[in-house]
């Protein structure tokens, strides 16, 4: 199966905002093949210990720890197979991870997982067509993944169901006119390409203003978002100038002017939007609290356990334990069985019913509308609606 939608690529930047924090010490690689005796499976995590992206490679992390041990009762096998996982920072370079990704390889692994870049994220789908071998993808959001071989699946939402999340915001897109608020880059040009594929796609008419990514001045482009009289804001920015430009939007009035919808990112930046914080409607993968379900609680107590907490990204981690027990469970080291197992495969996640589309392996879950709210003198997120997985799923890769 191959995505052959022109959006896909443009759409892989949406994502996270602020990062912060570091990962936890990674064990090394085992020696000899996938099978290290008869009673045993090798599996290869491919993740960001070091790096710009550290953070949310600690909670995909630390949720993995907590999915193997939800899926496997505690016991850290499957049908009395042990689940030997190995560890190996990619350090954000896709260059480091592919050579990583070689050598287990050549140590026979068959299953590879992990990674929150999503450039790292298409060079192991690669390795996993080339050299027919399972991987199932983290946080990385990228669309282009969606449908591009048979052996790449994701335990992550991905950019897509971000941007229909925001097109929620309205009770009915068609005929209205959307803005995206973005930075004149690859990142902000990206999401504007994905909010006209997706909401485009509903029936609304999508406009832009595109801020000069120099630019220390915001007030001129928030009277001109403004003026271009939004039904509904799409923000996309990132870096330093955050803060002055959530400060323009706020002095100017542009909340007044319709709903200015962003991504909310990990608890690290719920404090970086100012006197803004408590009027941006947010689009939201996940945060502690949201699902309520008892997978999630027992994610949030394992994660707890461990001196940790649960963030923007565990569950990605959890759901991705929970994909290779499965795959191990009805495929044994047979790599094209895991594959049939794990395609249409429903479950109970931490964000609820989850399920991996068969035709091109998006994986289906509930996404969230949020809120920021002052307790204690600290922002805390507060969920205000559910969107149901099928509102939001992306349109099958062809």
């Amino acid at each position: 199966m191959k995505a052959t939608k022109k959006f896909l690529m443009a759409a892989a930047l949406v994502g996270g905002l602020t990062l912060s924090a570091c990962a936890p010490t990674p064990g090394s690689a085992g020696s000899g093949s996938a099978t290290d005796g008869a009673g045993s499976v090798n599996v290869g995590i491919v993740y960001s210990k070091t790096g710009p992206l550290a953070a949310y490679g600690e909670a995909y992390y630390e949720g993995l720890q907590a999915g193997i041990d939800y899926a496997t009762g505690g016991t850290g096998e499957v049908d009395g197979t042990k689940l030997n996982l190995t560890y190996h920072d990619d350090g954000g370079d896709p260059d480091k991870a592919v050579s990583v990704a070689k050598d287990l390889i050549g140590q026979d692994y068959k299953i590879l997982a992990g990674t929150v870049v999503s450039g790292i994220a298409l060079k192991l789908a690669e390795q996993a067509a080339q050299n027919k071998v399972l991987y199932i993808s983290g946080p990385a959001a990228t669309d282009a993944i969606q449908g591009i071989n048979k052996y790449t699946f994701r335990s992550g939402r991905q950019s897509l169901q971000d941007v229909a999340t925001a097109g929620t915001f309205v009770d009915d897109l068609k005929g209205k006119k959307v803005v995206v608020f973005a930075q004149d880059n690859a990142f902000g040009q990206g999401n504007l390409a994905a909010v006209k594929a997706a909401l485009g796609g509903k029936g609304a008419t999508v406009d832009s203003v595109l801020v000069p990514e120099d630019a220390t001045e915001f007030t001129p482009f928030a009277r001109q978002l403004i003026d271009a009289k939004p039904d509904l804001v799409f923000a996309a920015w990132a870096g330093a100038s955050s803060g002055s430009m959530w400060q323009a939007l706020n002095q100017q009035g542009a909340f007044d002017a319709a709903p200015i919808v962003t991504g909310l990112g990990d608890a690290a930046t719920f404090g970086a939007y100012g006197a803004a914080a408590g009027k941006i409607s947010f689009l939201n993968h996940y945060f502690p609290g949201a699902a309520g379900n008892d997978v999630e609680k027992a994610m949030i107590a394992a994660v707890e356990k461990a001196g940790k907490k649960p963030d923007l990204f565990t569950p990605d981690g959890f759901v991705a334990g929970q994909l290779i027990v499965q795959a191990v469970k009805e495929g044994g080291s047979d790599v094209d069985a895991m594959v049939s197992a794990l395609e249409g495969y429903s479950f109970d996640g931490p964000k609820g019913r989850t399920s991996v589309r068969a035709s091109d392996h998006a994986l289906l879950q509930d996404m969230y509308q949020a809120k920021l709210v002052e307790k204690d003198g600290a922002w805390t997120p507060e969920l205000v609606e559910v969107v149901p997985s099928d509102t939001v799923a992306p349109a099958e890769a062809k």
